[in-house]
């Protein structure tokens, strides 16, 4: 079985050496699609009992983790130091500095990264984190997926 939760969040980013528009500093109104796979929980009485994880617990942990960190921050590539230094030149500025260019790929692929040791088999159900995916606009997404990472 297979249960997705998703979130919204906003963020800025640039992709240094696009070819168009996105190497200016822009914004987007991300979604994250977290799916997880594993068997329904049967334990009577419990509040997990018929799920294979709840919704609730799925949204809290991808919030603690991502949301949280990425929601109005600006995430940059590390080795872009001209944003990186006029960034770090604005005092209490929210910034995410990544090791990868911010695509919807890499991003989509640091999110799982970042969430696969957190979203952890309880109940013996098989719980494991499949896929997530990160749309950049309703039209554009990325899948960053068990099977190919």
């Amino acid at each position: 079985m297979r249960v997705t939760r998703r979130l919204e969040f906003d963020a800025g980013h640039r992709i240094p050496d696009h070819a168009s528009q996105c190497r200016h500093l822009h914004g987007h109104r991300y979604a994250i699609e977290i799916t997880l796979s594993g068997e329904i929980i049967a334990a009577a009485g419990q509040a997990v009992n018929g799920m294979v994880m709840d919704f609730g617990e799925i949204k809290s942990i991808a919030t603690t983790y991502v949301v949280d960190a990425w929601d109005h921050a600006f995430l940059v590539y590390r080795e872009d130091r001209p944003v990186v230094d006029f960034l770090a030149a604005m005092p209490g500025h929210k910034t995410v500095v990544l090791d990868v260019v911010p695509t919807a790929e890499n991003l989509a692929s640091e999110a799982f990264r970042i969430l696969d040791s957190h979203y952890r088999d309880t109940f013996g159900n098989h719980l494991q984190l499949e896929r997530v995916r990160l749309y950049e606009t309703p039209n554009c997404w990325a899948d960053a997926v068990r099977s190919e990472i």
